[in-house]
């Protein structure tokens, strides 16, 4: 048989038995195959590193000429000189694990405990739920059939900016959740969800590599929003009237413990009462962001505390109205109360930046206000702090001033509120 033409490929007939091939006689291994339907394909078959026989399918004829179907068998055969295995390569590139497969196996094996996080310890459960969220919501639904070996960075940094541009945006439903948005923020964190679970996949060799290093997060603006003095006191007066209108009374009291301790939303509300230490000014979490933590609490904010926890016989302090859970509509209690006050903009991590803005007004050090708020330690020195008698009385001071101003005080004088607090650091041993 001579050199494969057009001439002769146009020629052939099919044999309805069985498959037809013809090889070309100036490329040795390239040739073309005529299926029983009559389909004329281009392949090459070549011997792999282990001397087995391949066959590599290049591309139907009609599609490819026969001139550019012999360079691409030149390339390919090439390739197999230097080692290379076309065929499996494919197979291996079809079979490749998909975005939602390997975002299956992260959720699975973060859930069980077997993935280890932040200061090297399993990843928390309320991590791993917001992961989730962000796969069902926006990962899965735009890249999730992709093979992850295909994925290049630009891939990666096109779909924050989809998620970004609210690409997977719903609107609410009725009842709880049900609301989806774009902006910067959800694509950042979406974004930060898939570098991290694809790096967990790299590092247990699921994958070769991850496409998402490298990656420009988009940089979203830290929300500043805090409550001044006066928004605090009209809050407090508001709060007061809706009390007696019927508000509901365990949302109103959250609301109250958030402010006056600057403890997290899920801090307050999954408090147990057992935590309370009212002897040493303090709420001993098992776990939190940052772990087990002794967290300072001021006198007005252990007083309410303990007068919201003999209100119910529930094992929590802000107990749910029905079940054996915590309390969770606080969210919705202070939208109604900021709505009536005229307050825009304010989410419980508002009344959080109110305390810390307050503690910093009284002249706390940056130390002491991430030591109240009980941020993770960053630092040789900040890993120092703990619940001394310094802290307790920060946290005494800044919760005294807070309920204060809810309770329709004026705006104490600053200079004096230092002077009080000099003199009680005084005596403080050393």
């Amino acid at each position: 048989m001579p050199k494969l033409t057009k001439r002769i490929v146009d020629a052939l007939q099919h044999d309805q038995e069985r498959d037809v091939f013809i090889w070309d006689t100036e490329v040795r291994g390239f040739g073309v195959r005529v299926k029983p339907s009559g389909t004329k394909t281009f392949l090459i078959q070549y011997r792999n590193a282990e001397r087995r026989t391949r066959r590599f399918v290049i591309g139907q004829y009609g599609v490819l000429t026969v001139e550019f179907a012999r360079d691409l068998a030149r390339k390919k055969l090439a390739s197999v000189v230097d080692g290379g295995d076309p065929s499996a390569e494919r197979r291996a590139a079809r079979e490749g694990m998909t975005v939602a497969q390997i975002c299956d196996w992260y959720l699975e094996e973060a859930e069980a405990g077997r993935l280890l996080g932040r200061n090297r310890r399993p990843i928390k459960a309320s991590s791993v739920a917001g992961d989730r969220s962000r796969i069902e919501q926006h990962i899965k639904p735009l890249i999730g059939t992709r093979v992850v070996s295909h994925l290049r960075l630009a891939d990666i940094e096109r779909l924050q900016a989809d998620i970004a541009a609210g690409k997977t945006a719903r609107t609410r439903r009725t009842g709880r959740g049900g609301q989806t948005s774009g902006g910067a923020g959800v694509a950042a964190r979406a974004i930060s969800t898939l570098r991290s679970l694809l790096n967990h996949a790299r590092r247990l060799g699921l994958i070769e590599q991850s496409p998402a290093n490298g990656v420009r997060v988009i940089a979203s603006e830290k929300l500043k929003r805090r409550l001044s003095a006066g928004e605090i006191r009209h809050l407090g007066k508001i709060m007061m009237q809706m009390e007696r209108e019927g508000e509901h009374p365990t949302g109103l009291a959250a609301i109250r413990a958030m402010l006056l301790t600057g403890f997290r939303r899920m801090e307050v509300l999954g408090m147990r009462k057992e935590w309370i230490e009212p002897e040493g000014n303090c709420v001993a979490f098992p776990d939190t962001k940052s772990g087990p933590q002794l967290r300072a609490a001021g006198d007005a904010a252990i007083a309410h505390l303990l007068s919201q926890g003999q209100r119910s016989p529930s094992p929590f302090v802000f107990p749910a109205d029905w079940g054996e859970g915590h309390f969770i509509g606080v969210v919705r209690v202070l939208d109604r109360v900021c709505a009536r006050a005229g307050l825009e903009d304010v989410t419980p991590h508002t009344l959080r930046h109110t305390f810390a803005s307050i503690a910093a007004s009284l002249g706390f050090s940056e130390l002491t206000i991430s030591g109240l708020l009980g941020h993770a330690p960053r630092g040789v020195t900040q890993r120092y702090v703990h619940l001394d008698t310094a802290l307790v009385i920060a946290a005494d001071q800044v919760a005294s001033e807070v309920a204060r101003l809810l309770d329709g005080g004026e705006v104490g004088s600053v200079r004096e509120m230092k002077l009080m607090r000099s003199k009680m650091l005084v005596q403080v041993p050393v």
